[in-house]
């Protein structure tokens, strides 16, 4: 069958000539597929520009993304040993205040439950330490430092709890020790079983502690009691005893004058009387003394620091 053949008339405006052209079928085909494959190409070249200028963009908003979040990170991790000094240094307080309440400090073995890494599987452990890349890890290590520190505020939490149902039950008791120096001064002579004697001239025990101040300071209270005794006795010479409770009793000794009377209640801080070098004495000081259920014992056993006075 013979080949169908095209004519395509030309009719140029304005001219009454025309010009032909005359193609086969074949060639019109060929023809139409280069346009056709042309514009797709040119469409694939197009779409692959657009293509790659989001890709680019997306890139770059990711690496904005990925560096925001590794300063985030760094700024975290440096809260977190911030927090670790703070409940360090609430640890230690812990330990002082437990003693206070009447509690052995927390032991070590327990302490250590607050530090090491995360226990036991979390949800995006692997995938931080697969695909996050350095932010990942630094993420997964600001993590495990959180864990740890969580667990230690939960450990210290708890002692809290429980050293202030121990200071609640033991109030009373508290109030009745001893606790801060009657009197300002040095110590001279320090509690013994067996001490020479600087008048008597013989070893004798020193039931208490002697504080060398001037005439005249003042004695105070240094915990809640009754006034149980006031006046001279051998030795002691003018004297104050006062009975706390819970077989605690206190005694000063070598008074210039007093200013409490039997019978009456006073706290801590109460004025007793003041310094003087009556009795056996070789110049003005306090002797003080602690006894526990009449037996004496060393009265700086009971001073806390000033932190804990009050």
């Amino acid at each position: 069958m013979a080949q169908r053949r095209w004519t395509v008339l030309f009719v140029p405006h304005g001219s009454s000539g025309t010009r032909s052209l005359h193609a086969s079928g074949t060639a019109l085909t060929l023809v139409g597929a280069l346009a056709a494959v042309a514009a797709a190409s040119a469409l694939a070249a197009a779409i692959g520009v657009v293509w790659h200028g989001v890709a680019l963009s997306r890139s770059l908003r990711l690496e904005r993304a990925n560096r925001a979040l590794a300063v985030e990170v760094a700024r975290l991790g440096h809260r977190a040993g911030q927090l670790s000094d703070s409940l360090a240094s609430l640890s230690r307080r812990d330990d002082e205040v437990r003693l206070v309440a009447g509690l052995a400090p927390l032991s070590l073995d327990v302490k250590r439950a607050g530090i090491g890494g995360p226990v036991g599987p979390w949800p995006n452990r692997d995938r931080l330490l697969t695909d996050g890349g350095t932010v990942g890890r630094e993420a997964f290590g600001v993590h495990t430092d959180l864990d740890a520190l969580l667990r230690q505020a939960n450990i210290i939490a708890t002692s809290a709890r429980q050293a202030a149902d121990s200071l609640t039950a033991r109030i009373g008791e508290l109030a009745a020790k001893p606790s801060i120096m009657p009197t300002a001064g040095f110590i001279s002579s320090r509690f013994a079983s067996i001490r020479y004697h600087p008048i008597l001239h013989e070893n004798l025990p020193h039931e208490g502690i002697d504080i060398t101040a001037a005439p005249g300071t003042r004695i105070l209270a240094p915990a809640a009691g009754r006034v149980v005794k006031v006046g001279w006795e051998s030795g002691y010479g003018l004297m104050v005893v006062l009975d706390h409770g819970y077989g605690l009793e206190t005694r000063y000794a070598h008074m210039s004058r007093t200013a409490a009377q039997v019978g009456a209640d006073v706290k801590r801080g109460d004025l007793l009387g003041f310094v003087g070098s009556t009795g056996l004495s070789t110049g003005p000081h306090l002797h003080y003394e602690v006894r526990i259920n009449g037996r004496p014992v060393d009265p700086l056993r009971y001073v806390l620091p000033d932190d804990f006075a009050d």
